[in-house]
């Protein structure tokens, strides 16, 4: 039986890893993004529980959303677009449970 090694090289260099803080530019949309996938996943739920999870997950995006604009406002940061205030979420949830 062979035992073939594979041979690092001694130059390795040390990644640098940046951990600071996102600006609120970035975090609106990584909020942004994530609520789209939310929605895609609401979409293709067909499992009770599972679109009582997206429900959740929607409308604790949609506040974190709505924090990080009115930050942005509240600093003069302009050109992101608002939240609308009736979603297809809250609209089917008023339409399903009255």
């Amino acid at each position: 039986m062979k035992v073939y090694f594979s041979q690092k090289s001694d130059t390795l260099c040390p990644v640098e890893e940046d951990f600071s803080a996102p600006s609120l530019q970035e975090s609106i949309k990584e909020t942004r993004r994530a609520l789209d996938i939310a929605y895609a996943g609401f979409d293709n739920a067909v499992e009770f529980d599972l679109i009582d999870s997206y429900i959740y997950e929607i409308n604790a995006l949609q506040r974190r959303y709505k924090h990080l604009t009115e930050l942005a406002a509240s600093e003069g940061t302009s050109g992101q677009e608002n939240l609308c205030e009736h979603s297809p979420i809250r609209t089917l949830i008023s339409h399903v449970f009255g």
